[in-house]
């Protein structure tokens, strides 16, 4: 018996949305459906906060608000505590990108630090993440990747690298709090990889802290996840992994052919989807030693997950499968999901809203060329609009 489909319920996914606020995601994703304004947008928020515009507000009243907790860990609070109480955990996201210096690099650690000494007190931030590269230079991963000898300079950086993470992993493990560690251009996957799997050896010898993150578009995925599994098994450590469809296709593509190699991404939409349903699959006929953070925005993929954990008589709480969300995105999973009792988190990105600026463009770029994701979320907003004219 298959479960039931849950996703329409537009008064549970909609239920801490003021109509103001109800208004305003309509009107976002209107927008964002329209190719070319999304375009303009872009280029018009680049120019305006790189020329010191005063835009700031427009930017927080709208686009921000909608997809970010706030500016700071306190700022995200109020957002916290309410999904909370609809059962919806949080994995507070530090989201600024492409920092190159030491001092940045170190910001970036100890904000996950203190995010972690948040989470200590409030149940409601079960889990942490950060990027690799938002603990050192891309360049790094990539060099160390090839092969290529740091000089003694690199060597020292990438020391600093390695005890960063290192002292968020330990961080994890002494608060029993999950730390997800993001994939990022598969170029300078392989480095971060390795040094994962370091940390999982190191943190994850009772059950699984520290979690590496599998782009599903990548069709290599399953077998990397194979040869993990064979080598935790054999040394005796557990694996967690979050796993997404991914999010640099176009760079991915452009790259391989810029240079002349085959592209590492899946030939369509269809083998992506297959990918991470085998992917899911496999991890569930392994969920003794390997525990599941399923970053999806799929309906299908989330039913999957939900009737696999049936037929395998997992409780719809078990602590080892966890569903997330974007925050601001796919309310109709997300809430639908805690209402009947599943572990569900939504990621919710923060920090100055300049800084934020790239990780909110790209998201709205990738609504843009996601089919039938902004459809949806304007189907369902349209809906919910309508219920509650009639009360």
């Amino acid at each position: 018996m298959s479960v039931e489909r849950i996703f329409d319920n537009t008064e549970v996914a909609f239920a801490l949305k003021s109509d103001s606020e109800l208004e305003r995601a309509y009107f976002l994703f209107k927008m964002i459906s329209i190719e070319p304004l999304v375009r303009i947008g872009t280029a018009a928020t680049n120019f305006a906060i790189k020329a010191h515009l005063p835009v700031k507000g427009l930017i927080r009243a709208t686009v921000f608000d909608h997809f970010c907790g706030g500016v700071n860990e306190e700022d995200c609070l109020p957002v916290i505590n309410k999904m909370y109480e609809k059962g919806v955990s949080s994995v507070l996201d530090f989201s600024v990108e492409g920092k190159e210096s030491e001092k940045e690099f170190d910001n970036a650690c100890n904000v996950v630090l203190k995010i972690m000494e948040f989470s200590k007190e409030l149940k409601a931030i079960p889990i942490a993440v950060f990027k690799p590269t938002g603990f050192g230079r891309f360049y790094l991963y990539e060099k160390l990747g090839k092969g290529e000898a740091f000089t003694d300079k690199e060597q020292e950086e990438w020391n600093k690298v390695v005890a960063r993470f290192d002292a968020v992993c330990k961080k994890a493990k002494d608060y029993n709090i999950a730390v997800l560690i993001d994939a990022e251009e598969s170029w300078m996957q392989d480095a971060a990889d390795d040094l994962v799997t370091e940390m999982m050896k190191k943190y994850n010898t009772e059950k699984p802290v520290v979690y590496n993150t599998l782009q599903m578009y990548r069709h290599d995925r399953m077998e990397f996840l194979k040869k993990e599994y064979a080598k935790a098994k054999a040394e005796g450590y557990f694996l967690g992994y979050k796993i997404v469809r991914g999010a640099y296709m176009e760079k991915e593509n452009e790259r391989a052919e810029e240079n002349g190699y085959p592209t590492p991404i899946c030939a369509s939409k269809a083998a992506t989807d297959d990918n991470f349903n085998d992917c899911l699959n496999y991890i569930l006929d392994h969920i003794e030693d390997i525990s599941l953070f399923a970053g999806t925005h799929n309906e299908e993929s989330s039913y999957l997950l939900m009737n696999l954990m049936k037929q395998k008589g997992l409780e719809n709480n078990d602590s080892r499968v966890w569903f997330g969300q974007l925050y601001g995105m796919s309310d109709h999973i997300s809430f639908n999901l805690s209402s009947l009792g599943y572990n569900v988190a939504k990621y919710i990105p923060f920090g100055p809203v300049r800084d934020v600026m790239p990780y909110l463009i790209r998201r709205a770029e990738e609504n843009t060329s996601v089919a039938g994701q902004t459809g949806r979320e304007l189907t369902l907003l349209t809906k919910e609009k309508k219920r509650r004219k009639k009360l």
